[in-house]
């Protein structure tokens, strides 16, 4: 063998061969807004959800898969660019991190870089002010709702009255009229209730369709495709078509009145007063509220299933089920009367806990995964960029923070992470949380919350306060502060 050969065989021995970006499998990201863990793949059982079923019978459900900032802008700002919020300094809603950060590259980005067609419907990233536009996207497209049947006739008697609705004086009159129409009109207050519209009038249907549009006309041409569907529902207002509220009659639901003795042992700041904006007084349970308000919530989640699989059986009929890596999941999750806490923003699990479901083909070779398979690790919404960039031989910016999952698809009962780490501000400051297998543990500026997860799943007994729990609460606090010397690790200038 000569020694030019033999320099060759080590060069290739050592780096291995990229695949050709032709024969890279597809990627298809569904990212829902607020969907907490009321699905059936994450082992609730008063839904109905076939698409997410169907997803997961063919792939890989994730039990244990935690966001990293329950709020939508830092949550997709934290999963969509691979990093920690306290390393994008995207810590609310309104900040951009194309000015906070200048150069982080995003996860379609980079497959947008690597040759692939990317494609994005709703919303992906927050809203249309922060999203990369074409330097993430060949195509970008948002929709909204087609008017509610119940307005037309309200809109048209006040623009006999007033003028046309999109213009001057009347157009500002009109928003404010608007939200005294009905429930369904309220928008954040919130809004809720059933809509009178089709599914493909709703802005998650045409979603949907434009995806299985793309889908059937081949808009990736010979590239290999990463299409994003951002799925707008639950967000509040919660509307559906009316056919998902019959699903759920209100007297059926089952929940769990909460108790004010949570809140004798937890630091105030855990708190926050969303449940003012859906009508609740903290401390007193209504009942009958609480019932509306799951209902619509509950409609929607079985909406957005439906509008899942519309996508879901677009990809099988293009041909491309048995080549495109399938990714479901949501940003964060949502509290609907827990502890007399509605909404998000908080460190429970019920706010930082996410639905994932990841399906693999037999054509990505030795990640293929398991149909029905569950893994019980803990993994977090960061280590979806490195997973994803791995299995698609994209090559990944060097600071991701995630780890990929790559070892998990393979095999199911591969371990986790020790921790998942969750942040929240509450004004200049910051609550950190950490979850382990066993055991939940938040500090805040004024107090900590520790909780047995494996005895006390719903987070009711604060065992911080309990001196006979010392040890624990020291080791979480290292693990802790561990965990957010990680989280830092990549800041810029």
């Amino acid at each position: 063998m000569t020694l030019r050969l033999f320099a060759l065989l080590l060069l290739v021995a050592l780096c291995p061969l990229r695949i050709d970006a032709a024969d890279r499998p597809n990627v298809l990201f569904l990212v829902c807004d607020d969907l907490n863990t009321h699905v059936s793949t994450s082992g609730y059982p008063h839904i109905i959800t076939p698409a997410f079923d169907g997803l997961a019978a063919d792939g890989m459900t994730f039990r244990r898969a935690y966001c990293q900032y329950p709020v939508c802008g830092p949550s997709r700002a934290s999963f969509l660019h691979g990093l920690y919020p306290q390393s994008t300094g995207i810590l609310d809603n309104s900040s951009d991190i194309l000015q906070v950060r200048p150069g982080t590259v995003s996860m379609p980005q980079r497959f947008k870089e690597s040759g692939y067609w990317t494609g994005a419907v709703g919303k992906v990233f927050h809203n249309e002010k922060i999203d990369p536009g074409e330097v993430a996207w060949d195509q970008m497209l948002r929709f909204e709702n087609d008017e509610m049947p119940m307005v037309t006739p309200i809109r048209e008697k006040f623009e006999a009255e007033h003028g046309s609705i999109e213009a001057g004086k009347s157009r500002k009159l009109w928003r404010e009229f608007y939200p005294t129409i009905a429930p369904q009109t309220r928008g954040q207050q919130p809004g809720y209730g059933p809509t009178g519209l089709k599914d493909e009038q709703h802005k998650d249907g045409k979603n949907a369709r434009q995806i299985s549009e793309w889908l059937a006309n081949k808009a990736n041409g010979d590239k290999p495709f990463f299409m994003a569907c951002g799925i707008q529902k639950p967000h509040v207002p919660f509307l559906a078509p009316d056919k998902y509220f019959a699903l759920y009659p209100k007297a059926d639901l089952q929940f769990t009145p909460a108790s004010l003795e949570f809140w004798k042992t937890v630091p105030k700041i855990a708190q926050t007063n969303r449940y003012q904006g859906f009508g609740f007084e903290f401390g007193i349970e209504n009942d009958a509220l609480r019932r509306e308000y799951m209902q619509a919530y509950h409609a929607c989640i079985s909406f957005i299933d439906a509008q899942i699989g519309v996508v879901l059986h677009a990809l099988k009929q293009s041909g491309h089920w048995d080549d495109t890596i399938v990714v479901l999941t949501s940003d964060h999750g949502y509290l609907l009367g827990e502890k007399f806490m509605w909404g998000k923003v908080m460190l429970f699990e019920q706010c930082d806990r996410v639905p994932l479901v990841i399906r693999v083909p037999k054509s990505v070779e030795h990640f293929a995964t398991t149909p029905g398979s569950t893994s019980e690790g803990l993994v977090e919404l960061v280590d979806l960029f490195p997973t994803l960039a791995e299995l698609c031989d994209v090559t990944p910016p060097s600071e991701l923070q995630g780890r990929s999952l790559t070892a998990m698809l393979r095999d199911p009962s591969a371990s986790g992470k020790e921790v998942v780490y969750t942040v929240v501000t509450r004004g200049k400051s910051l609550g950190k949380a950490i979850r382990t297998q066993r055991y939940r543990y938040t500090l805040w500026p004024t107090g900590e919350e520790l909780y047995d997860l494996s005895e006390d799943p719903h987070e009711q007994t604060n065992l911080a306060v309990l001196p006979e729990h010392a040890t624990t609460l020291g080791a979480m606090r290292i693990n802790l502060a561990n965990a957010e010397a990680r989280a830092v690790a990549r800041k810029r200038s």
